[in-house]
């Protein structure tokens, strides 16, 4: 054995004492680090001829990468829509290098039971059938993407042809219908060889609404003559949070054929309020489902899933066949008959960890939080004369811009100003035409303090010079 790796192993117990003595230094100051760090990184180095050990490494660390860390764990990371690391996921996260599981194989190991019985937990909490079965996924993206991938080899059923013997030219034209589709969905269809053209989008419904309109889409569906499509339903748009009418969507099952997928990436969160859960009323008649934790779960990256209800088309899609690693034999085939990757690490332990540390009342609490955190920043921003609110705030994320002259390099440049504080991070995008800001609240450190000095440092960075 190398003689430094040799020291390591021996002193492995001392070296997680140092480990954790930083981590819970870094974490009792993540208040304080900037939410967003705009300096230049450090140059890169060159590749270490001799190693310094793990010691060495924790210091060369500290001192060079870690201060151009973000503050994205913390509470006023108000960017894309991300979550933090709750104490129990982030016990878990550390737990599951230490066991360092392969869960694609249930051969040998517990490991995969438990993903099962997490999948299941995680099934009940978003109201889902028992007809769902689940796999954990890196992302939103990939779970878009497994979803979708099931749904293409539905479209090969329905035309009596096999996409995963024949490949996508088997099919011919294929239609992806969605009223606004999360960006991940064209990367989706480009992935999977249907192509970004396929993707055809469908009037929304009126009053600046990102939901689609029902009576657009069933048009839609009419003009396909009968042949089958594949539809892309919202439970939360990214810059409104606005849904679609699931319920409404699935009952133009009775009359066209289609196969439905829902990105309730973390829109389906609505589903734990009680003042909230009618917008997901219909989650539970789609085809695929996905659902990314390391959002609104709060358990680190990477961490999602996506649930279907023709696992039998999904081990087609994706089994592997080889005879060291066994059949997918139904209802329980292993992990890697279901996803991309043959090798998989154990996402769903933070997941585990954190249902049973706070079960279903204390993520209800995060969403409560969090959601009532975003109508009084939107309140708030209603009254600062130079910015302007462009949509009601539906459940977690504000979006607004600048009152006068809100061109894409103003905004821009407002963002900027923003990160440059410090204080808060919100993410440029455009809505109705419109050059904006969106600030997603999804971490479970935020409080109304957090959100009060937010608004003072938006109102104070775009403020106009006099």
């Amino acid at each position: 054995m190398h003689p430094v790796l040799a020291e390591d192993r021996a002193r492995l117990t001392e070296l997680l004492r140092s480990v954790s003595e930083l981590a819970g230094r870094e974490l009792a100051a993540v208040d304080a680090r900037p939410a967003a760090r705009l300096g230049p990184a450090p140059e890169p180095q060159p590749l270490p001829a001799e190693g310094t050990g793990t010691e060495g490494a924790l210091a060369r660390f500290a001192e060079r990468w870690s201060p151009g860390f973000s503050g994205s764990s913390g509470p006023r990371y108000l960017g894309f829509v991300t979550g933090g690391a709750t104490p129990a996921a982030l016990t878990a996260d550390w737990l599951t290098a230490v066991y360092d599981q392969n869960v694609g194989s249930g051969i040998g190991s517990s490991a995969a039971a438990l993903e099962r019985e997490t999948l299941a937990w995680l099934r009940e909490l978003f109201g889902l059938s028992e007809a769902h079965s689940g796999a954990f996924v890196t992302g939103a993206t990939m779970s878009n993407t497994v979803g979708l991938a099931i749904g293409r080899e539905w479209l090969g059923e329905q035309r009596n042809v096999s996409v995963s013997d024949d490949g996508v030219a088997a099919l011919g034209p294929v239609t992806v219908l969605s009223g606004a589709p999360h960006s991940s969905i064209g990367k989706a269809t480009s992935v999977l060889g249907l192509g970004r053209a396929s993707l055809r989008r469908v009037p929304l419904q009126p009053g600046n609404r990102e939901a689609v309109d029902v009576a657009a889409l069933a048009d839609a569906l009419e003009r396909m003559d009968g042949r089958p499509a594949i539809v892309v339903a919202n439970a939360g748009t990214v810059d409104t949070v606005d849904f679609d009418d699931l319920r409404a969507i699935a009952a133009l099952k009775e009359r066209h054929s289609f196969w439905l997928h829902v990105d309730g990436a973390f829109g389906a969160f609505a589903a734990l309020l009680p003042s909230h859960s009618h917008l997901t009323d219909g989650l539970d008649a789609a085809d695929s489902v996905c659902l990314d934790l390391h959002k609104w779960f709060n358990v680190p990256y990477d961490s999602a899933v996506v649930f279907t209800r023709r696992q039998d088309l999904q081990v087609r899609v994706f089994h592997n066949s080889s005879p060291y690693l066994g059949p997918p034999s139904l209802p329980d085939p292993d992990f890697l008959h279901l996803t991309p990757e043959n090798s998989r690490r154990l996402r769903a332990l933070t997941a585990w960890f954190s249902l049973v540390a706070y079960g279903r009342d204390g993520h209800r609490e995060i969403v409560a939080r969090n959601t009532g955190l975003a109508r009084r920043l939107g309140d708030a921003l209603i009254g600062v004369p130079h910015l302007r609110l462009l949509a009601p705030v539906r459940l977690n994320t504000v979006c607004f811009t600048l009152a006068d002259d809100p061109t894409p390099d103003r905004v821009q440049a407002a963002a900027r100003a923003i990160a440059a504080t410090g204080d808060v991070f919100v993410t440029p995008t455009v809505y109705g035409h419109v050059p904006a800001l969106r600030a997603a609240f999804s971490n479970w450190r935020t409080t109304q303090p957090d959100m009060e000095r937010a608004l003072m440092a938006i109102t104070d960075a775009t403020a106009p010079v006099s």
